[in-house]
């Protein structure tokens, strides 16, 4: 009988608290069925708060969940977690979803910038209200839920309580003030139209302990949930902890892929879904990324690292597919022995494996990141490196793509110079920084960026320039022109070897690398660029001498 009457005045509560919602789980389970897959398929997704910020995180962790999804002939959606509306920042949704389609990263479902695609929606937590209240509804029915209606200053009031006795802080067992309340007082307290939340009533006390099985750091050993954290909030929007829970059951998520930060709710959530009767997904804690800062290793942090913010990527020119390249070699440790094996391959025919990835800190190396995109960008024909560069200058620097539109053969053979042979030279990694390197092709931007060679005087050095001007013939090949070179350092005194200035540097006024900097930075403003001759034949003529006529003066 008294079984009976509580149960009875839970679903008095239950009604009392959500009058409006006539529908039960049932209802949404219909709606939203078990995927038509094949097996072993892996339904995964990102989702991302719409505060503005897109950061590398985001994309770092929508890589492992696209590659679990798609190699497995599963599904990947995007779901726009933005229940803190405090925080969302107007046009972040549209920024979140151009920075993945930018990236390369595809969606199979989800929100999009016009509305959504799929059959699992809404895709944006704020328009699930009703879903998560008829939950709630039923929690509270099952006697697993409770309005709450402290304070912010009663509950700082008891937080002080739990530090001075040194207990662990948090609203349970004696310091959960509502969670006995009779439907008399709470009746009586929503007449007066007292605020409330909806809280989660835990069964665990903290004695025991839960095994977690995570694809990443394999099996967990955690103390059981005891706290009665908040369900709903005042708004009856709900909290991550409960948003993400009924999502991931109703959208099917076989895998949740999210931040190690998590790892300290997961007992909440794992109580959640065993409360709900619902199967556990199989979670993916992912490392922290990290770099190096000094001696010490730290966490990536928005405020000091620029490098954190996707917009950092697009802005200086990164390419997706050196991004691509650089997460997998950090996310699994087989992959570069998988690249060398496979060269040319696309990346995306790797065998991603949760299993080879870090349960510890990530380190990111942003000079790593530009080896790759090195090796990226000098596998591409000078064709793609043009049309990729000229897309990224229209956006970020305009007078750099007229420049590029006023003749695209001359900037595609300039762009090719040393990109050729057994070795060749690896000059571009970004293309703001392509925009530095091929700047002294065009007379519009040169600019000298070295000093000419230290130890040759300024009367010297015009001498070298006059007889190059006059022994230059743009009819030579490669070979007489640098023999004429050597004429002139040989005429002048120079070493034609370099060892031999440096075993005997009194002897010489210095080296033919000397002679050869004197003219290279008349010509390119710097000491180290690619074959002077091929670039004077691409410069042209008649912009060469100007050039040398005006450093002679």
């Amino acid at each position: 009988m008294f079984n009976e009457r509580l149960l009875m005045d839970y679903q008095k509560l239950a009604q009392l608290l959500f009058p409006d919602i006539t529908s039960v789980p049932a209802d949404w389970e219909a709606k939203y069925p078990l995927r038509q897959l094949p097996q072993g398929a892996k339904v995964t997704r990102i989702g991302p708060s719409p505060t503005g910020f897109v950061h590398l995180g985001n994309l770092y962790n929508a890589l492992i969940g696209e590659r679990l999804a798609h190699q497995s002939e599963g599904v990947f959606f995007l779901r726009i977690e933005d229940t803190d509306n405090k925080r969302e920042v107007p046009g972040a949704v549209e920024a979140i979803i151009r920075a993945m389609d930018f990236f390369g990263v595809r969606f199979d479902e989800g929100a999009t910038i016009d509305g959504e695609n799929g059959d699992y929606g809404p895709y944006r937590q704020r328009q699930r209200k009703d879903i998560y209240q008829t939950m709630a509804k039923w929690l509270v029915e099952q006697g697993r839920a409770y309005p709450c209606f402290c304070s912010e200053e009663e509950l700082s009031a008891m937080r002080e309580q739990q530090i001075a006795q040194k207990l662990n802080f948090g609203y349970y067992g004696q310091w959960a003030a509502c969670r006995e309340l009779s439907y008399e007082e709470i009746e009586a307290r929503l007449a007066k139209g007292e605020p409330f939340v909806l809280r989660f009533r835990s069964a665990g006390s903290g004695e025991h302990d839960i095994t977690v099985f995570d694809a990443i750091r394999g099996e967990l050993v955690m103390q059981e949930n005891f706290q009665d954290f908040v369900l709903l909030k005042s708004d009856g929007i709900p909290t991550y902890h409960f948003a993400h829970v009924v999502d991931d059951h109703l959208m099917r998520t076989t895998h949740v892929v999210r931040g190690e930060e998590w790892l300290a709710t997961l007992p909440m959530h794992i109580e959640l879904f065993d409360t709900m009767g619902w199967q556990r997904p199989i979670y993916c804690h992912t490392a922290v990324l990290e770099k190096i800062d000094g001696e010490q290793r730290r966490k990536l942090s928005k405020r000091k690292d620029p490098e954190l913010a996707l917009a950092y990527y697009q802005a200086e020119g990164y390419l997706p597919a050196a991004i691509w390249e650089y997460l997998l070699t950090v996310l699994n440790s087989n992959y570069e022995e998988w690249r060398i094996a496979n060269p040319g391959v696309d990346c995306r025919q790797f065998p991603f494996s949760e299993e080879k990835m870090s349960n510890s800190g990530t380190l990111f190396d942003l000079d790593k990141l530009r080896d790759i995109s090195k090796e990226v960008i000098v596998s591409m024909p000078a064709s793609q490196v043009y049309d990729e560069l000229l897309a990224w200058a229209r956006v970020y620097n305009v007078q750099f793509a007229d420049l590029l539109e006023r003749d695209r053969s001359y900037a595609e053979r300039i762009i090719d110079i040393g990109r050729h042979g057994d070795r060749p030279r690896k000059d571009l990694w970004t293309w703001s920084q392509a925009v530095q390197f091929l700047s002294f092709y065009y007379d519009e931007i040169f600019q000298q960026e070295d000093d000419y060679p230290a130890n040759i005087a300024p009367q010297l050095r015009r001498e070298i320039l006059s007889a190059y001007l006059k022994t230059l013939d743009f009819a030579d090949d490669n070979s007489a022109w640098f023999a004429k070179v050597k004429e002139i350092a040989q005429a002048k005194g120079f070493a034609l070897k370099p060892k031999d200035y440096k075993k005997n540097p009194d002897q010489y006024p210095g080296s033919i690398v000397d002679v050869s900097n004197v003219i290279r930075v008349a010509i390119t403003g710097r000491q180290n660029s690619p074959d002077l001759w091929e670039i004077s034949q691409a410069i042209g003529e008649k912009r060469i001498r100007a050039r040398i006529k005006k450093e002679i003066g």
